[in-house]
């Protein structure tokens, strides 16, 4: 049986969520609660990767198991319970639904949402979880800039330089400011993309380009020439979509 599991996690004390020598990640602490509590080596296979300090209200792995642990009842809901008793409290399992065989977590994802938070003063409580902007921002402006990401496809001017990705290609779907959150869906997302779309809007936001300026750095297919990557304690992966066939 292959199962996908919906899960939600603080990302501040974690190297981000694909498991890596030497570093504390997502992956690593699933599939060591995951391979305690079924008694056999367990593999989980990720939506995404989220780099290191980003966050996920949602996030999506999958998982697959020949058998049970023979002697005991075994539901989704009560293998969810279970792992949250053995995960450490900034990793919370929200659901474990049955999928088909063929389904996969990152493969068969037909849209991703990811929010970029922006605040403009000095809060204590949020200070982990959004950027304390210290220029004035035109919003108005952001999202003129925003629209123009959906005449694009080619986003290398927003990748991370030398991944193993074969296309720079992405579809976006919804790009929007609103209360100091950017919100962004798309059918998949270059590593550092959102971070260095968000960047690159807020020098829009300041003054320090135009939204001309902004297309023409989409257009030049140069990470140099977008603006600076933003801290990652700020993103939030909150969506992921699939076909309702995958499920049973």
């Amino acid at each position: 049986m292959r199962y996908f599991i919906y899960l939600s996690y603080d990302g501040t004390n974690y190297h981000g969520w694909q498991i890596q020598p030497n570093a504390n990640t997502v992956q690593a602490e699933l599939m060591r609660a995951l391979s305690t509590l079924l008694r056999q080596d367990i593999e989980v296979v990720g939506a995404g990767r989220t780099d290191t300090g980003v966050n996920a209200s949602l996030m999506v792995a999958h998982f697959d198991i020949v058998s049970f642990p023979s002697g005991e009842g075994w539901e989704e809901v009560d293998l969810a319970h279970r792992l949250n008793r053995l995960l450490p409290p900034d990793i919370a399992i929200n659901k474990i639904v049955p999928v088909r065989p063929d389904a996969h977590a990152r493969f068969s994802a037909t849209a991703r949402t990811y929010q970029y938070h922006v605040s403009d003063h000095k809060d204590p409580f949020n200070r982990h979880y959004s950027y304390r902007c210290p220029f004035t921002l035109d919003y108005e402006k952001m999202n003129e800039a925003a629209a123009q990401l959906f005449d694009y496809t080619d986003f290398t001017s927003f990748s991370k330089l030398h991944t193993d990705t074969k296309t720079n290609n992405c579809r976006i779907m919804y790009a929007r400011w609103e209360n100091g959150i950017f919100t962004i869906k798309a059918d998949r997302f270059l590593r550092n993309m959102v971070r260095a779309i968000v960047g690159t809007l807020i020098e829009v936001g300041r003054g320090a380009i135009t939204i001309d300026d902004f297309c023409k750095i989409i257009e030049k297919k140069d990470r140099c020439a977008a603006g600076s990557s933003m801290p990652g304690n700020a993103l939030f992966l909150t969506d992921i979509e699939y076909p309702e066939e995958i499920f049973l």
